[in-house]
Parts: structure tokens; sequence; C-alpha cells
């Protein structure tokens, strides 16, 4: 078996962070009794993921990030008089609460479960992560969640792929295999850590960018080929 080992991505990969997002914003602005549109949903999503970007390429701070998203869509739709970190609160709480898999996601690791090693890498708020990984059963099926916020550094950055990789039980790095929807953060890392790398693309996204991933899938269930062949039979192959 080539690889042993997979760090996977949790938002947009294991867990459709967009259902979670909707929620939480929504009701953040339900909780302060105003009203919000598609267009502002679709705004803030738009935000949040530059500001994301900005984390990504050390151009901010995890501390300036988290209140400066609400701050820049308050400003944007003239919004006064909210307490900024009330509603960050009560934005992380309602994140962590819900929780969509994407293609039948705790199915594919349960499956992989005592095949392979599975740990989470992720540069979501932790105690944010940590209860939606508890709450959707995907906890129980890793062996270890590796968390920016915990660690000091978040992906793509060489430190944070270093304290996860001296923390994994493999110790090849060519047995060890990424599988992540962001090209920026989660391909560029393991390109960057020297580990393989999947890009998870479901919507056909265009590569523009010039980092090349070794796999490329569309669907998670197309990951028992390149961890179990030739080792096991995937759901569906005879067993």
């Amino acid at each position: 078996m080539r690889f042993t080992t997979v760090l996977w991505d949790v938002d947009g990969t294991l867990l459709d962070f967009s259902y979670s997002q909707r929620y939480a914003i929504t009701k953040c602005f339900h909780s302060i009794g105003r009203e919000i549109t598609e267009e502002m949903i679709e705004r803030y999503a738009q935000i949040n993921d530059s500001f994301w970007k900005r984390l990504e390429l050390g151009e901010i701070t995890k501390k300036e990030l988290l209140p400066g998203r609400f701050l820049a869509l308050f400003e944007e739709y003239h919004i006064t008089g909210v307490d900024v970190e009330a509603f960050r609160r009560e934005y992380q709480e309602a994140l962590g609460s819900v929780y969509c898999y994407i293609d039948d996601s705790l199915d594919v690791c349960r499956f992989l479960q005592g095949k392979v090693k599975q740990y989470v890498v992720t540069n979501g708020v932790a105690s944010t992560q940590e209860n939606k990984l508890k709450l959707s059963g995907l906890r129980d099926v890793m062996d270890g969640l590796f968390i920016s916020e915990n660690i000091g550094a978040p992906k793509p950055h060489k430190a944070f792929f270093d304290y996860c990789l001296s923390h994994v039980q493999e110790k090849d790095k060519k047995k060890i295999l990424i599988v992540g929807d962001s090209l920026s953060s989660d391909i560029k890392g393991g390109f960057l850590a020297g580990i393989s790398t999947c890009w998870y693309r479901p919507e056909g996204t265009l590569n523009t960018s010039e980092l090349l991933p070794d796999y490329e899938i569309s669907d998670l269930h197309q990951i028992y080929d390149i961890l179990l062949r030739d080792s096991y039979a995937a759901p569906g192959n005879g067993e």
C-alpha cells in the first residue's frame, strides 16, 4: 500500500462549510434583530474567504481576522451599534453546532479506519472545529487533530506541517497524503512539507495556479483507488 497516512482538511472537504456558515451568520443577525439578505450572506462568504486567504499569506493575524470580517461587513452595509465581540462569540458557537457531510464523508472515513491512519488538519477556530468534529462523529474515526490555533501557525506554513509530521506515527513522507479543497492552503502546504497531495474539486474548479497536485478527485469515494489500490476491496467491489 503506497500511503499509510491521510491528512484530511475539514471545511469544504469532509464537511460543507457553506452550510454551517449560512446558518451561523443568519442566526447572529436574527439575534441582533436585523434581517440578512441573500446578497449579504454571499458577500459575507466572500469577505470571510478573503480574510482567511490573507491569514494564509501572513498579511494578518488570527486575532485580526476573527472580528475583522464582521467589521468589514458591517461597514459595507452601514450597520452600527453592534457588539462585535459578542457577535463573534455567538457566530463561532453557532458555526460549531451544525454540520453537513460531503459525499458521505463519515462513511468514507469509517471504511478507511484501521486501514490507514487519519488525521484532521485545519485552520479553523479550535473550539468550533472540535465541537463540529465531535457532533459529526468524525472525531471518533480520526487518529488525531491538528488545528492551527493550537499549533500557532496556519496552513500552508511549513511550521504547521512540521508540527503535524512530527506528531504522526508514519515518518516516511512518501507514505503521507494530504486531501483538501484549497490549492493555496492544503495543496501548497503539502508541497512545502514534501508530502503527496490530493486536490478535492467536486465542482470541477479550474486550476489557475502554478501548483500541480499529485492527484485530483471530484468525489471522496475516489480516494479508495488512491489509498487502497491492490490492498483492500473498496465498498461495492467485493466487500
